[in-house]
């Protein structure tokens, strides 16, 4: 095969992907721990290594076609070469030269490294997980599942059947940057070393987007990163076509689920994919359309970079709402230890802090891009072209400013406590899901008997801390059934402790047919409170449940997914339909069940019953990294300022501690121990806030002008064509 000097470097890549491909499936088939018995789960890393093959064979084939037409012949001229003449090579024109294969096909590596490296990171969070209980207990269970013998292993084998893939596109990518200065065609003039590199740019966007949250980097997070976060990502929006725009969008949107939510993988063996893909639908619609506003108002009068903010606010608002709502790790959530900024909640929710975060980072962007445009056409930066920084800097002033005042005010003239509650929260660090019912209850008594040697108005358990359901369980006959001796215990120790209990539970409801005969039992997670006399009070039933975990609505409409759910061991709940508010003698309160306390809106709700705190019960323990828990806490703090009501959360580990109404955390106990904490809460007379009262307006307004720019962005777009 002939190949010109101009395609060598195409041929040279060709060859690359299909010898190193070829090797790394050798190995995986045929190495000392072989794929054995390939199945569905498979199907993605075969496709991965078909691309890369075919890529290979494409570079080659191209770089094959055009040496071949290189060499073009003259005709012969007298007095040149002779009388019978000579041929003579005419230099490849410049117009010819870029055409070399791999400068039309630089996307490609991009993409290739894009797959591959999403793919390897979910083997890699699932090899560090190969050996968790819930694991072992789907083996045990039947279920189809191949396990190397250890974690170590698992990702050795991980390493060495996607590293080499992602060596041969990041050595493509970079030689074709650094050595050819080759950008992917389609940008708008911005610098090379932003359109050169933007898939760079991007995922450097979702690094600091990922720590500035808690993260396994910084357990508390780096806040301040968030402020700079997207500025890259928003640089690359600005540099280059709408189509690589969105490809880079999703790109982003997809990493930054994975790395923030990897945790998700130590909790079931498809959470973390069913995140992710729900998320790669999201983005898929969301990034689209915000371009596409984008690349038509940014000229016009309309500040484009107000449509970032702007489009983002609406977007973390519709990726929370409906059956799969997931509010987790929302751009406010990195801020959740900046009490000054964190006020503005009372008038906007977290939606507000999101959008000012996001303000900040457009304004930056455009900033920047608007200097690199002057330089480029030899212009002194003027006042203009600072612009967007200025009203950025002024927003994010502004919401200080009301901040400060807020908890200066509160601080030097705010009003006395009518009341204070003495609270005990217990944290017993237990798995429901490992049956050792009994320990876990002698852990609860033994930390409960700690606590009353402080007098508290009410214990507090967590989330399923009590796991045989007591109302099913106290039916039975204790003597011959094991779980009814063990809430026959349960119950005669609240009766002797002579204090307040509230404890979460399963609970359960009989359907009955017209002849009185029982046909099903709705079970549901719940929390239940007991008098001080030992009497069963009140129940409240969960109403927002995880989607695919905890519930899946749609068995008749989607058999398959419903069926492949419990094959993996999923079990379900039924959703409660009562916002239960719990009387107790000296104050009134709700119980948001662990995820419930993400939802700015599900939280509202209750405090619009005129509650005067949120207990929040919560099971974190499943996740085995304080970053969940962290994360999780992050999230729920805001429904504190946002209402101005004092939360307590009580884990079964995670963070348990005590939140006053301006996002102050006063107390916490340790990850992953045994410990109980008491602490007393001070009650002051019931003050609803905007946002009490509004719920999310600044959210819906965001998504009101994001549909009316959407709106006209497409009249403009087909005007044009007409």
């Amino acid at each position: 095969m002939q190949v010109s000097k101009e395609h060598r470097p195409s041929a040279v890549a060709g060859a690359a992907y299909i010898v190193i491909t070829l090797i790394v499936a050798l190995l995986a088939f045929y190495g000392p721990i072989p794929l054995e018995d390939p199945g569905i789960g498979d199907l993605p890393y075969f496709v991965i290594l078909l691309m890369h093959l075919g890529f290979g064979a494409v570079l080659l084939a191209a770089a094959s076609r055009a040496g071949a037409g290189v060499h073009h012949s003259m005709p012969k001229r007298p007095g040149i070469g002779g009388a019978k003449g000579r041929r003579r090579s005419v230099p490849q024109p410049a117009s010819v030269a870029e055409r070399s294969p791999l400068r039309r096909l630089m996307v490609v590596p991009e993409i290739l490294m894009v797959c591959t490296l999403l793919l390897f990171l979910f083997v890699y969070v699932f090899a560090v997980n190969a050996n968790m209980d819930y694991v072992q207990r789907f083996i045990e269970s039947g279920g189809d599942l191949r396990l190397a013998v250890d974690s170590r292993t698992e990702r050795l084998i991980a390493s060495a059947r996607y590293l080499p893939l992602l060596a041969v596109n990041l050595g493509v990518y970079l030689y074709t940057r650094l050595f050819r200065r080759t950008a992917v065609r389609g940008t708008r003039g911005g610098p090379y070393a932003i359109t050169g590199f933007a898939l760079l740019w991007v995922l450097l966007s979702v690094f600091l987007s990922v720590v500035a949250l808690p993260s396994f980097l910084r357990l508390e997070g780096l806040p301040l990163l968030a402020w700079i976060a997207m500025v890259p990502l928003f640089l690359v929006f600005s540099t280059v076509r709408y189509s690589l725009g969105v490809f880079y969008g999703i790109t982003y949107g997809v990493f930054a689920t994975l790395l923030t939510n990897y945790w998700l993988g130590t909790f079931s063996l498809v959470s973390l994919q069913v995140v992710v893909i729900i998320y790669l639908f999201h983005y898929t619609i969301f990034i689209p359309l915000m371009l596409l506003i984008y690349h038509t108002v940014r000229n016009s009068e309309f500040p484009g970079f107000l449509v970032f903010p702007v489009a983002w606010t609406a977007f973390e608002l519709a990726r929370s709402s409906g059956f799969v709502g997931f509010p987790w790790g929302l751009v406010g959530h990195s801020q959740y230890a900046m009490l000054p900024l964190i006020q503005i909640a009372e008038l906007t929710g977290i939606w507000g802090i999101s959008f000012i975060v996001v303000l900040v980072n457009a304004g930056i962007a455009e900033t920047i891009s608007r200097v690199i445009a002057n330089a480029q056409v030899g212009m002194a930066p003027r006042l203009p072209v600072f612009r967007p920084a200025v009203v950025a800097a002024s927003v994010l002033a502004g919401a200080l400013l009301f901040g400060g005042a807020r908890l200066g005010v509160e601080a030097a003239a705010g009003p006395e406590p009518h009341d204070t509650v003495r609270v005990a929260l217990i944290q017993q660090n237990s798995d429901p899901r490992k049956h050792e019912y009994e320990r876990t209850f002698g852990s609860l008594m033994r930390l409960t008997d700690e606590s009353l040697q402080e007098n508290p108005d009410i214990v507090v358990w967590s989330e399923t801390a009590f796991v045989p359901n007591i109302r099913r369980w106290g039916e039975e006959d204790p003597v011959r059934f094991r779980l009814a001796r063990l809430v026959k215990q349960m119950r005669e120790y609240q009766d002797s402790i002579e204090t307040y209990l509230v404890t979460g539970n399963d609970d359960y409801e009989r359907v009955f047919d017209e002849d009185g005969k029982e046909i099903d039992r709705h079970s549901f997670n719940a929390a239940v409170m007991f008098s001080d006399a030992g009497e069963r009070m009140q129940t409240y039933r969960k109403v927002r449940l995880v989607p695919f975990t905890e519930h899946f609505p749609y068995e008749r409409q989607l058999p398959f997914i419903y069926e492949t759910l419990q094959d993996f061991d999923v079990h379900f709940w039924e959703p409660g339909t009562e916002r239960t508010v719990f009387e107790h003698p000296k104050f009134r309160f709700s119980t948001p069940i662990c995820f419930e306390d993400m939802f700015p809106g599900e939280v509202r709700a209750f405090a619009q019953e005129d509650i005067d705190m949120i207990v929040n019960i919560t099971n974190d323990y499943w996740s085995l990294t304080p970053v969940q828990a962290k994360q999780h806490f992050a999230g729920g703090m805001f429904r504190a300022v946002e209402n101005r009501l004092p939360l307590v959360r009580s884990t079964a580990s995670g963070l348990t501690t005590y939140v006053d109404e301006f996002g102050g955390i006063h107390e916490t106990l340790p990850y992953y121990e045994e410990a109980q904490m008491v602490t007393d809460v001070p009650l002051f007379d019931r003050r609803r806030t905007l946002y009490t009262l509004l719920g999310d307006w600044f959210a819906y307004a965001a998504l009101a002008i994001s549909g009316v720019l959407i709106v006209v962005s497409i009249q403009k777009r087909v005007s044009r064509h007409t």
